[in-house]
């Protein structure tokens, strides 16, 4: 059989990487979002609020997480008031993970701070922050890739696959996503 260049069974950490936090402070913040966070009922922001306040997170006013969402490590997680993070949605903090304020992260959308060096024959990690403007929205179902900004009021279509950064007041989508228009409001009927 002819050797392959790739070997993960040697897959490493960089040595500079680090989880932010003891194993035991991680293995406690599972154990808390495998029970109060996710069993707690829809209406319970408040209190998710607090669970992610107390491992760390930095949340503004009337934050909204819903109970299904995933948060590695809530400790890299930032998030401007009256913004709000739907069902199943997961936030895969390996590195930082900023959302503006007034900013809606839809169902089953996917902000993955971390991959892996292909070029490496060990595959090792890399992480690169994300950061999604104030008032900007990023639709259901979409992937956020490592090291992307979506710019302030941007809006992501649903399903998109965003590699690379958006610029604000756009509305971007598909596979791979680009900016397709600017982004007009209405004036407002209140």
């Amino acid at each position: 059989m002819e050797p392959i260049p790739v070997d993960i069974s040697r897959n490493r950490v960089p040595s500079q990487y680090t989880r932010g936090r003891p194993l035991v402070v991680y293995m406690l913040w599972r154990l808390t979002w495998a029970t109060l966070f996710r069993w707690s009922p829809r209406a319970c922001y408040g209190w998710r609020r607090l669970l992610l306040r107390l491992f760390g997170a930095s949340l503004g006013q009337g934050v909204r997480v819903c109970e299904s969402v995933r948060v590695h490590y809530p400790w890299r997680l930032s998030i401007g008031e009256h913004s709000s993070v739907g069902e199943e949605v997961w936030l895969y903090s390996l590195d930082e993970i900023t959302i503006g304020r007034h900013a809606v992260v839809s169902q089953k959308s996917f902000l993955c701070t971390g991959s892996h060096d292909i070029e490496d024959p060990y595959m090792t990690l890399v992480t690169k922050p994300i950061t999604v403007g104030d008032g900007a929205w990023v639709a259901s179902d979409v992937f956020v890739a490592p090291g992307v900004t979506v710019g302030a009021l941007c809006v992501i279509g649903a399903r998109s696959t965003v590699l690379k950064d958006m610029p604000p007041g756009h509305v971007c989508y598909g596979y791979p996503c680009e900016p397709r228009r600017t982004r007009v409001f209405r004036k407002s009927r209140l």
